[in-house]
């Protein structure tokens, strides 16, 4: 297809969840400021959404979330402190962070779900298209899945989703999508959505991994939609109505990604994530293999 859509230029980041799973550390301490090597999480998101031409953040937060709002504000004793000892290499580190984006803020009153908090930010993008990326999944920037996923829904209009094959056992953790083939092999057209089944019952081994742009018709859906599974307002239900009946707001396309994709949501998957990422980097990389491959046969 080369129909034109309108450019996607905003983002939201949903980041109003407690964190219980990293408790006691996310006590006082949101956990999307958990480092991953020495950047928090939530910078590696923001990061994705300005590599794809996002610019324009929305972050949903909650209580405590604080610590996100300062880190992306400027620190002028701190900067200033580095300036005077002319330590430029970590001004700039300071610094990158609040030059990001223009970042924007909302507070999610009542945990009420994942589609709840993509509606808080309905006042703020209006009636244009616009992406959503959850901050458990870090997408490896070699890999541009959002940036794809925005072509896509430039091209074809409506919504699309990040899908990734998982195995069959694993589909009850994930929402799963049953598709259909198109003329690109990395897009389907999503035909029904649902969140967490049963693997017996699961319509394919396609899970929903949290990256979305969305057709703003889904805020209409989303204030109609009753609390789903957990008592939730889930946004696989809200997306669910939009596979079904194509005139609400379009079709629905997943983009299936192939890439790497690091998992911060869980405590195991969390570490993993560090040791890959401190692995590749090239100031920490060489002295650290070293020392885990002599660490592993020690422990073997």
């Amino acid at each position: 297809m080369t129909q034109s859509h309108p450019r996607i230029s905003k983002a939201v980041i949903p980041a109003a969840g407690l964190g219980t799973r990293f408790l006691p550390a996310t006590k006082a301490t949101p956990k999307e400021m958990l480092p991953v090597v020495d950047k928090p999480a939530i910078q590696y998101v923001v990061e994705e959404a300005v590599a794809a031409g996002l610019d324009d953040v929305l972050m949903v937060t909650g209580r405590n979330k604080r610590p996100l709002e300062d880190h992306f504000d400027r620190n002028y004793e701190l900067e200033s402190a580095l300036q005077k000892k002319g330590d430029a290499g970590r001004l700039a580190k300071v610094q990158e962070s609040s030059d990001l984006a223009t970042m924007h803020y909302v507070r999610q009153g009542d945990p009420k779900g994942l589609g709840h908090a993509v509606l808080c930010a309905a006042p703020h993008v209006g009636e244009e298209p616009f992406a959503v990326l959850l901050g458990d999944d870090l997408i490896d920037p070699r890999d541009p899945l959002l940036q794809r996923m925005v072509e896509v829904q430039e091209q074809r209009g409506g919504s699309v989703i990040a899908l990734m094959e998982v195995a069959p056992e694993q589909i009850h953790l994930y929402g799963c999508a049953a598709v259909e083939t198109t003329e690109d092999s990395d897009v389907v057209q999503v035909s029904g959505l649902v969140e967490k089944p049963d693997p017996a019952d699961a319509p394919s081994n396609y899970a929903i991994i949290g990256r979305y742009v969305l057709d703003p018709h889904i805020f209409g859906i989303l204030r109609r939609t009753e609390p789903g599974r957990g008592g939730e307002i889930q946004l696989t239900d809200a997306l669910q109505q939009l596979a079904e009946d194509e005139k609400i707001g379009g079709p629905v396309h997943g983009v299936v990604f192939k890439g790497r994709r690091y998992d911060t949501g869980d405590r195991g998957d969390y570490l993993r994530a560090i040791v890959r990422l401190a692995c590749e980097r090239e100031d920490l990389g060489p002295d650290f293999r070293t020392w885990l491959r002599s660490y592993v046969a020690e422990e073997m």
